[in-house]
C-alpha cells in the first residue's frame, strides 16, 4: 500500500529544501552508495519528523522528473535489496514503487524512521539537515541516543537494571566489537567518553545511564546467561535415530553469542565425517557427511531470530546417526507466519540489533537468505517444524 499520493510525492519532490526527499536521475555510477546513505539519513530522522523520507530515482536535482526514463523490474530489485544487502543497519524499514509522476515514471523509495537509532551505513551514521546530508556528530549521536529510550523499544536493546558496566568485557567491546562495526577513520577520529561509544552501539541504554542492554549481554557480556537465563547452547551427539538413545558426546555452551557461534561450529566439525575420493577424478574431492555452509546459515539463523524473552530455553543441536536438529526457542515473529516461512520476500526480524551486531562480526552476509542458502544445496534433505513457540530445523542424512 503507498504512503504517500501522486500529489504529495510531486509537492515534494518539487521542494528544493526539504530534509525528506533525496533526487537521482539513474541508479548508476556513485548513485547506489549515495542512495543508501540518504536511506541511512531517513533510518535516523535527525529533525524528528517522525515521518517517512523518499528517495526518487529518475527525478533531475531541480525537482523534475527524467523524461523517457523507464524503471525496469531490475532496478525496482536492486532497491529493494537495500534492506536486505546488510550494508544498512539495523535493517531498514521501507517500500518500493514505481509510480507515474509529472507524466513520467520514476522509482520511489519510501522510507520509515528506524524505532532504534543510530542506524548505520558501512560503521558511519549518516543524518540530514534541510537538503544536505552528511556524518552525525558527537551532539547529533546523542540526540539519537536519547530519541531511542523513549520509543518502544525492541527487547534486544532494552535495559538489564540489577546489571552494571561491570558486567561488560570493555576489551572485547573495544578491540572486537567497535572495530568491527564502525569504520575505521571513523574510530581513529573519535573523542568519545568510554560511556559514550556504549550507549552509541546500544550496549548500554545511554552514557547518562549506562546500564547494560541486552544486546550489550549477549554480544559483550561476561557472563550473559546470569541475566538471560535462555542464552546457552545444548549440544548433544546421540549414538541412534530417537530421544533416550545413548549420548556419545554432550557439551553446554556458555558466553557471548559469537563465542557460542564460534564453539558450537567446531563442535559440528569436530563430528562431521569427510571422505576422500581421488582414484578416478583429476583432482582429490572432499566430501563431508553433512555440507558445512548450509549447516552454519541454519545454526546462525537460530541464534538471531530466537527469542530471548520469556524463556529459559537454550538452541539446541541434537545430532542423530540419520539427521541433526537445530531448535531455536520462539516461533514465527512479525510478517512471518507458519504458512509463508522461508518463503522469498518474508523476512522480520525479533532482534533486529542483535541482526546488526552479527552482521558487524561477519556471522551475516546477508539478511534474509539463510534459510534459502540452505535450501538450495540441501533440497528434500531439509524440512521445518514451525510451531507457535518453536522453530525445529531438520537436516536428513545421506540415503
Amino acid at each position: 500500500m503507498s504512503y504517500f499520493s501522486d500529489q504529495q510525492l510531486e509537492a515534494m519532490m518539487a521542494d528544493l529544501e526539504s530534509d525528506r526527499i533525496e533526487r537521482k536521475q539513474s541508479f548508476q555510477g556513485d548513485a547506489p552508495q549515495k542512495v543508501r546513505e540518504a536511506v541511512c539519513a531517513f533510518a535516523n530522522d535527525l529533525a524528528g519528523h517522525g515521518e517517512p523520507g523518499v528517495g526518487l530515482i529518475g527525478a533531475r536535482d531541480d525537482g523534475t522528473p527524467m523524461p523517457g526514463f523507464s524503471i525496469t523490474d531490475e532496478l525496482l530489485r536492486q532497491l529493494a535489496d537495500i534492506k536486505t544487502d546488510g550494508n544498512v543497519v539495523p535493517p531498514p524499514s521501507l517500500l518500493v514503487e514505481k509510480r507515474l509522476l509529472q507524466n513520467s515514471e520514476v522509482a520511489v523509495m519510501t522510507v520509515w524512521p528506524c524505532d532504534t537509532p543510530p542506524a548505520r551505513f558501512k560503521g558511519r551514521i549518516h543524518v540530514r539537515w534541510g537538503p544536505r546530508r552528511g556524518l552525525a556528530t558527537a551532539q547529533d549521536e546523542r540526540i539519537l541516543n536519547e530519541r531511542r529510550r523513549h520509543r518502544d523499544r525492541p527487547f534486544d536493546v532494552q535495559p538489564r537494571y540489577e546489571a552494571g558496566l561491570d558486567d561488560l568485557d570493555r576489551v572485547r567491546f573495544e578491540h572486537e566489537y567497535l572495530p568491527a562495526l564502525v569504520a575505521k577513520d571513523v574510530l581513529e577520529a573519535n573523542e568519545r567518553s568510554y560511556e559514550q561509544k556504549l550507549a552509541a552501539t546500544k550496549m548500554v541504554m545511554a552514557d547518562n545511564e549506562p546500564m547494560p542492554t541486552v544486546l550489550g549481554l549477549l554480544v559483550i557480556g561476561k557472563s550473559p546467561v546470569d541475566w538471560i537465563p535462555g542464552a546457552y547452547t545444548q549440544f548433544l551427539r546421540v549414538a541412534g535415530n530417537e530421544y533416550g538413545d545413548p549420548v556419545i558426546d554432550e557439551a553446554t555452551l556458555h558466553g557471548t553469542i559469537p563465542h557460542q557461534i564460534r564453539r558450537l561450529e567446531e563442535k559440528l566439525s569436530s563430528h562431521n565425517r569427510r571422505a576422500v575420493r581421488f582414484a578416478d577424478v583429476a583432482l582429490e574431492e572432499v566430501r563431508e557427511s553433512y555440507p558445512t555452509e548450509p549447516l552454519r546459515q541454519l545454526v546462525r539463523n537460530a541464534y538471531m531470530h530466537r527469542s530471548y524473552e520469556a524463556t529459559n530455553a537454550p538452541v539446541r543441536v541434537y545430532w542423530f546417526d540419520d539427521r541433526i536438529e537445530i531448535i531455536s526457542p520462539g516461533g514465527p515473529y512479525g510478517e512471518v507466519t507458519q504458512e509463508n516461512f522461508g518463503k522469498p520476500g518474508f523476512a522480520d526480524y525479533r532482534n533486529p540489533n542483535l541482526a546488526e551486531a552479527m552482521r558487524a562480526l561477519g556471522f551475516v552476509q546477508r539478511f534474509g537468505f539463510g534459510i534459502n542458502i540452505a535450501r538450495r544445496e540441501l533440497g528434500e534433505r531439509l524440512s521445518f517444524s514451525v510451531q507457535p513457540t518453536v522453530v525445529i530445523a531438520t537436516i536428513r542424512g545421506e540415503s
